[in-house]
């Protein structure tokens, strides 16, 4: 089995296991994102009350809405990237073996290039699997609450405009199927590409995540007492501190890219406030800077740097141990049918 398969198949069982762990996070913090209301957004509603007023609201399963899609997304989105990435990096690295053997480095792959490599990797990571992940916004922002209208009116003005009101909200059970066949619907084959734009350009959050990443850990395995630490020079503790720091420095850089890709993903008002409805990735840019601000693009950080850093410090740490598993059992399957041979 390849180091690339094997990574590959390490990061779909480690980020299926921080997804089940964190889902509710991100749940709450798709709809913060989500939400246009700029008074309600500002209130001090914290994440857990936030939570709470769902589970009262809604239930206990609207907190998991679309987790069945998101643990396929997850599992397929860190499969693709980790396989592309250790593709390339090995290319990478083998390119800058033969160029020390000519003199021209010192043999190891620079942050330059580490940088392009992840991001070629989230490129094609999210080219693959951007329709998972506009079905599973739709699935996380569908709520269970009714439209109130003003009788007297019956029509919504904005800037001069007028419009319907929203209709009502469809029942629920808001199922995968019926997602599917909404987006269709709405926006034929590419509705499922909506958002794509912003989430090509924020490849550069696993870009600089993964390049935090691979200098701390470079640094960590060369310190004197590596090699009491195992073979790798690191603990699992260390590891999940260093996949933490570096998808904190990555989030905060990229966040309103993560706003704005939602915002388009989740399902558009097209009767309703015209503040609700985006044609495209530029015009939701104005929209939300002239009705919401600049602050409009950080809603739900703090609920998002809570959820990104424990998803990805527990992401690292286990796929770095299945890693190890992994490799253990085939080098112990290696030596037994060595044996078996030599017998």
């Amino acid at each position: 089995m390849s180091d690339a398969l094997i990574n590959g198949l390490a990061g779909a069982g480690g980020g299926i296991i921080s997804q089940l762990i964190t889902y509710p996070l991100l749940t709450v913090n798709t709809r913060q994102q989500t939400d246009r209301d700029v008074r309600k957004s500002k209130s001090n509603f914290g994440t857990l009350e936030q939570m709470c007023q769902v589970v009262k609201e809604e239930g206990w399963e609207r907190l998991y809405g679309g987790l069945m899609p998101s643990l396929v997304g997850t599992a397929a989105s860190q499969g693709v990237y980790y396989y592309f990435y250790h593709i390339f990096r090995n290319r990478a690295e083998e390119a800058a073996l033969t160029q020390k053997k000519i003199g021209i480095s010192d043999g190891s792959v620079g942050m330059l290039s580490s940088l392009f490599i992840a991001a070629l990797s989230g490129s094609l990571n999210v080219l693959l699997t951007n329709p998972i992940w506009v079905v599973v916004t739709r699935m996380q922002t569908q709520r269970k609450e009714s439209n109130k209208t003003d009788p007297d009116m019956g029509l919504l003005v904005v800037d001069g405009e007028k419009s319907l009101p929203p209709p009502a909200d469809k029942p629920l059970p808001y199922d995968t199927k019926h997602v599917i066949q909404e987006v269709y619907e709405e926006g034929g084959i590419g509705g499922f590409w909506n958002g794509v734009l912003p989430s090509l350009i924020m490849v550069c959050n696993p870009s600089i995540q993964f390049m935090l990443y691979e200098t701390m850990l470079i640094k960590m395995k060369r310190r004197p007492d590596g090699n009491k630490k195992g073979s790798n020079g690191v603990t699992a503790f260390e590891v999940f501190l260093l996949g933490a720091l570096a998808k904190l420095g990555a989030t905060v850089v990229t966040y309103p890219l993560l706003v704005l890709k939602s915002r388009l993903q989740a399902k558009q008002d097209k009767t309703g406030d015209i503040r609700h409805r985006y044609k495209g990735t530029w015009d939701a840019v104005i929209k939300m800077i002239n009705y919401e601000g600049l602050y409009g693009f950080y809603k739900g950080i703090g609920t998002k740097i809570v959820q990104s850093v424990l998803a990805a410090a527990i992401l690292f740490m286990m796929k770095e141990e299945l890693v190890k598993s992994v490799q253990s059992l085939l080098a112990k399957d290696g030596s037994n049918a060595l044996k078996r041979k030599q017998l």
